[in-house]
């Protein structure tokens, strides 16, 4: 039987529900599973990932570790999985992800799937799902002559198995004698923003040109707030100033599947189609009835945003009160 490994991520010490659900898809696996971390808050996180099936934990505990370095990440990665002796290798299709794990790879002479949508473990058999084509079509792939295997999934596309509170975990520190490094991350400008980053948040609520100006943003804002949602828009709105580029959906943009997508004044161009098509539930809000969004959507309002959102606002307060 072989081992995997899981690699997680964590925001103010809990783990990322896209990193729950790799681990609950391993586990599910019968195989061995350890997970790794780092940042000096690393260890901290070793309780829950035991909940969810990690036998082991790799941790980086270094401060060095707490703002991403490609070249240190790389290293430090590389080393935990020959540690490990890991032959499967499971993180997000992340920003941190799609670039560190390419890198990884190369290293390791390791085979790699990225983007992923759907994921089968069977022995030392892995085969996932993936688009192309801007979402147009899926193609099954697996792993040919790869004595590593790393795959990259999706956030919101696994289950997450029911946590097992009395399970325990072995942490295991793991050092890195970093060599002289080309690159210094001098500093890292975050947004104010404190709700989930699109790329993790079960329900979303995204503006087009539709919504005619910046400051009507407020309606979205509104809403989402009462539902506990991310805001996004489209890459129309992005381009004109209104909101920053880390808020886009769309093939230029993040890639999101949310369980709820409610898309205001988005006409439905294939670009922001091809990043907001694995949502579960779309309800689409246009004044055009004939707007390309709305063959996508699971119910459809055609309506003004200025009309439909403050009355869905209220009914969502009431029903959630």
């Amino acid at each position: 039987m072989g081992k995997i490994l899981v690699f997680v991520e964590f925001n103010h010490g809990q783990l990322k529900r896209s990193s729950l659900e790799l681990l609950s898809a391993a586990q599910s696996s019968g195989q061995t599973v350890v997970a790794a971390a780092v940042g000096s808050l690393a260890e901290g996180i070793s309780k829950e990932a035991s909940q969810y099936g990690a036998t082991d934990i790799y941790v980086i505990k270094e401060t060095t570790f707490d703002k991403y370095n490609p070249e240190l990440f790389t290293l430090g990665l590389t080393e935990i999985i020959k540690k490990s002796e890991a032959s499967l290798v499971l993180a997000t299709a992340s920003a941190l992800g799609k670039d560190l794990f390419p890198r990884v790879a190369a290293r390791l002479d390791a085979g790699i799937l990225s983007d992923c949508i759907e994921l089968k473990i069977s022995g030392d058999n892995v085969t996932a799902k993936r688009p192309i084509y801007s979402g147009k079509c899926f193609s099954k792939v697996t792993f040919e002559n790869c004595p590593i295997k790393i795959v990259l999934m999706r956030p919101n596309q696994l289950p997450i198995s029911v946590p097992n509170a009395s399970a325990t975990t072995n942490v295991i520190a793991h050092s890195v004698n970093a060599p002289s490094l080309r690159t210094l991350i001098k500093e890292v400008v975050k947004g104010t923003s404190e709700k989930l980053d699109l790329t993790e948040a079960n329900i979303i609520v995204s503006g087009g040109r539709g919504m005619k100006e910046a400051g009507n943003f407020k309606f979205l804002e509104q809403l989402a707030d009462v539902l506990g949602a991310t805001v996004g828009a489209s890459r129309a709105v992005v381009d004109a100033g209104w909101v920053t580029h880390d808020l886009q959906v769309g093939q230029t943009g993040k890639t999101v599947a949310p369980s709820l997508y409610i898309a205001v004044g988005i006409s439905g161009a294939i670009q922001h189609l091809a990043g907001m098509s694995g949502s579960k539930v779309i309800v689409a809000i246009n004044t055009d009835a004939n707007a390309p969004i709305f063959q996508k959507a699971t119910y459809g309002i055609v309506g003004d945003f200025a009309d439909v959102l403050p009355k869905l606002t209220e009914e969502f307060k009431r029903a959630m009160a």
